[in-house]
């Protein structure tokens, strides 16, 4: 039931989860950055993924075998989420840090906007539009800069060797950064509560982080509009929007 001020019982149960918890720590997916006009992937007729095939666009092979056609579809997207700016959800998540109820956060989103938000421990497990490198010397280039690698054939080359550029961020056939997934391990093993947010919790390896942190003692807290395979394992569930959750949320604490 709502209170007046818009509040449940499961908003404060989750603000004093949060407060009696050693350690918090926030998983991310498309959800957080969807009130930023960023689509997710796979909300029916409107998902990035049921429009394309990712295979064909979002593959390292796709790629490698085309890097036009790669491009064609890359290099726009990358335009408009360059442009893009962070929502409250993004806002509440960074304060959670600073107020020091957060230790951490883990995304799968790559574009760059918990980091804009104030966010400071952010651990981008599927990478970031923020650079693009050279696959064949590793030159790394900004975001700003790689308009400017791009010739009449439309691919992006390297200033130094001419070799391809690719952004980075994890394609389909690739591995997660290694450094990225331990630190996002060790996050979730640590976590007294985890706050998944905007994730339907689908997709692996990540979606083994909420299972770790279960595993070693810890709670989950999920705030998203989909259902997810831990939804009964979970002490709350919300299923609003994430900005009304969150700030919600912040409201309770």
């Amino acid at each position: 039931m709502a209170t007046a001020s818009g509040l449940t019982e499961q908003h404060t149960r989750l603000a004093e989860l949060i407060r009696e918890a050693d350690s918090v720590v926030a998983l991310t997916g498309a959800g957080v950055s969807v009130p930023s006009g960023i689509p997710d992937f796979r909300t029916p007729g409107k998902g990035l993924w049921t429009q394309v095939d990712p295979m064909k666009v979002a593959h390292i092979d796709a790629f490698r075998r085309d890097p036009k056609a790669f491009w064609d579809y890359y290099r726009p997207r990358f335009q408009v989420l360059g442009d893009k700016r962070p929502n409250p959800a993004h806002e509440a998540l960074a304060e959670l840090e600073r107020r020091g109820l957060l230790d951490g956060l883990v995304t799968q989103n790559i574009d760059r906007l918990h980091r804009a938000a104030g966010s400071q421990r952010v651990v981008e497990v599927h990478g970031t539009i923020e650079t693009s490198s050279c696959t064949s010397c590793d030159a790394t280039f900004r975001l700003e800069e790689v308009d400017s690698l791009f010739g009449e054939d439309g691919v992006a080359e390297c200033r130094l060797c001419l070799g391809p550029v690719k952004p980075d961020v994890v394609l389909f056939g690739e591995l997660l950064p290694e450094d990225a997934m331990l630190e996002a391990h060790e996050l979730a093993e640590g976590a007294d509560l985890m706050l998944c947010v905007g994730s339907s919790l689908e997709v692996h390896p990540v979606a083994g982080l909420p299972g770790t942190c279960l595993e070693t003692g810890g709670r989950l807290a999920i705030i998203t509009r989909s259902s997810t395979p831990y939804d009964r394992m979970a002490e709350v569930k919300l299923s609003g929007d994430v900005v009304d959750e969150l700030g919600a949320v912040l409201a309770a604490l």
